[in-house]
């Protein structure tokens, strides 16, 4: 029984030392980042252009729509009066516009893929807790069989971002050749 058990274990670790080389360096960072295009990418492309103008020049142009995305509670105390908010709801309302269509590229093409990772991390937190607080919708809670729930989906849309954040974008990236460039002293 014990000869079994280590040939079983044999194989077991020359599989998967095998894959695990293979992979080693360039897969999971490139994996997290076409997960992250596949699923997320055009979710955030469509709210963004939702937030400025039409046209080319009305990418320049932060429309009234996104004063009422992201500070509906600052727009209500002001009567839905954008030019009457404060400089930091401005501030948070333009970041948060270019952010979600400057972010994600960031992390598909794996240029400063970490920055971008983790901004976009602290931007579906804080979409979370806009949606949650100012647009009345239930976070759900964890452990509770029901994935649907905005709070279980976040927290997918999260993993691979922090695989970015963590481990960097890989080998097949931006990043990659920008960094030896860099170490080489150009």
């Amino acid at each position: 029984m014990r000869t079994i058990i280590e040939a079983l274990r044999r194989l077991h670790n020359a599989v998967f030392g095998i894959v695990e080389r293979i992979t080693d360096g360039w897969f999971f960072g490139l994996f997290c980042r076409f997960v992250f295009a596949a699923t997320l990418y055009f979710y955030y492309l469509n709210s963004a252009k939702t937030k400025v103008g039409d046209g080319i020049l009305g990418f320049f142009q932060i429309s009234s729509g996104a004063y009422f995305q992201i500070a509906p509670t600052a727009m209500a105390a002001v009567d839905n009066e954008p030019s009457a908010l404060s400089f930091p709801v401005h501030l948070m309302v333009i970041a948060g516009t270019y952010g979600e269509f400057i972010l994600p590229l960031l992390v598909i093409f794996g240029l400063f893929a970490r920055i971008g990772a983790v901004g976009m991390i602290i931007f579906i937190v804080v979409q979370t807790f806009v949606d949650a607080t100012a647009h009345g919708v239930a976070l759900g809670v964890w452990f509770d069989r029901m994935p649907s729930d905005i709070l279980d989906q976040r927290t997918f849309w999260v993993v691979p971002l922090l695989y970015v954040a963590i481990k960097g974008p890989g080998f097949i990236s931006l990043d990659y050749p920008l960094s030896r460039w860099w170490r080489r002293g150009a």
